[in-house]
């Protein structure tokens, strides 16, 4: 087969299938990630001890360890819990525990959403803090209770501040995304190797691969730049 007829046939189909599949897990991660890390952030930042200690023990649990274990434990080691249960409750306790056997789809999400949700927090947890306390104060001398300043008050200024840091977690994530293969999960490096080992042409397969990651990364740096430019906070002082 030549090289146009590889591109065109083989080569390209492929990777555009992978990179269907590896948006589908790319967006909801990057979304649920969002959405853990503010709710994670918040709570390490609202001065509950009890609460902040059970945080900062997921976020050490989930900084700390390899992601690549995180997935495996989410799709090879879970169904264990499931084969205990079953072994000293009985097969009747089924439905509850066939929810510990992941398919490899929603193993690799949840895999990611909750690391990167970890990371997220970080950025949430520093922008809250950056927060003059002034701000608060004056909202809560308008009327506002506690729970109300926070959230329409203090967040959306925190998220602002926060957001080039959550970007720059998002670009890891798309990056990363090719771990899922190793759930069996024939995303965009999927493709790629199932390709690269059918033909034995490993550059030019792996090679285009990676232009199509530097593709997806540029996507996301320019729409996060948007956002960016979108949300900014006027300079303080600055009026």
């Amino acid at each position: 087969m030549g090289t146009l007829e590889f591109y065109r046939l083989e080569l390209i189909p492929a990777l555009n299938r992978g990179l269907i599949l590896s948006v589908q897990i790319i967006v909801p991660s990057a979304l649920l990630g969002i959405l853990i890390g503010v709710l994670a952030g918040a709570g390490r930042a609202s001065g509950r001890k009890w609460l902040s200690r059970l945080l900062d023990f997921y976020v050490g649990v989930f900084r700390g360890t390899p992601l690549v274990v995180q997935l495996m434990m989410w799709f090879y080691g879970l169904p264990s819990v499931s084969l205990f249960l079953e072994a000293h409750f009985g097969p009747e306790i089924r439905p509850f525990s066939d929810l510990f056997r992941l398919s490899p789809y929603v193993a690799s999400v949840t895999a990611f959403a909750m690391c990167s949700g970890a990371y997220q927090s970080e950025y949430i947890r520093g922008a809250i803090l950056s927060i003059k306390k002034g701000q608060y104060l004056a909202a809560q001398a308008l009327g506002f209770s506690k729970s109300a300043a926070f959230w329409h008050i203090t967040a959306p200024m925190a998220f602002r501040r926060a957001l080039p840091g959550c970007g720059n977690e998002i670009v890891y994530l798309i990056k990363y995304s090719s771990l899922a293969l190793i759930v069996t999960i024939t995303e965009l490096t999927g493709e790629a190797s199932s390709v690269a080992s059918l033909y034995f042409r490993h550059f030019e397969c792996y090679l285009l691969t990676a232009l199509y990651y530097l593709a997806l990364v540029t996507i996301a740096t320019w729409l996060l730049g948007l956002a960016e430019k979108r949300l900014a906070l006027p300079e303080e002082g600055g009026r």
